[in-house]
């Protein structure tokens, strides 16, 4: 048994209030077990329950789709190798986070997981000087950092032949 704080998470709009709870349904009917939340939090703005799932299985919605919500899915495994082979079968790679006391599993799974940015037993932990941006489907190019001034500069070659002077 476990419990989790009931602090409702707010949503930015109607769209992605009614989105979320649709994942929370989908997740429900392919066999997911709900083990608390997953509903309206009030009956006024788009509020839901931080919701968890276990018995969650990779071929699942919940498992391969980015939610961006209070769902969080909880999947046994048996090996590292096995935690990075499915952590990277998926079209995404924004962010992965690692929780250990063991640094050599730390330091073996971040160098593995194809993510933009992994964060090591702490989460959506941010330094303006480290560049933010994900892999694959989850974004182009970088935000912070010194990365991040490429999006506001451009490069311009000019060339130009001058003729020798005739004198």
């Amino acid at each position: 048994m476990f419990s989790v704080i009931e602090y409702p998470h707010s949503l930015i709009d109607d769209e992605q209030f009614k989105k979320i709870l649709n994942y929370i349904d989908i997740g429900k009917k392919e066999g997911a077990k709900m083990l608390c939340g997953g509903k309206a939090a009030s009956d006024k703005g788009y509020f839901i329950q931080p919701t968890v799932f276990g018995d969650v299985q990779d071929q699942m919605t919940i498992a391969r789709e980015e939610i961006f919500g209070p769902v969080m899915q909880i999947m046994k495994f048996k090996t590292l190798e096995e935690v990075l082979e499915r952590a990277n079968d998926t079209k995404y790679g924004l962010a992965a986070a690692v929780f250990t006391k063991d640094i050599d599993k730390a330091h073996y799974l971040s160098s593995g997981l194809r993510a933009g940015t992994v964060w090591i037993n702490c989460y959506d932990v941010f330094g303006a000087q480290a560049p933010f941006g994900g892999f694959k489907a989850s974004g182009n190019g970088r935000e912070l950092g010194e990365y991040g001034l490429d999006n506001y500069t451009e490069v311009k070659t000019v060339t130009i032949k001058v003729p020798q002077k005739n004198s």
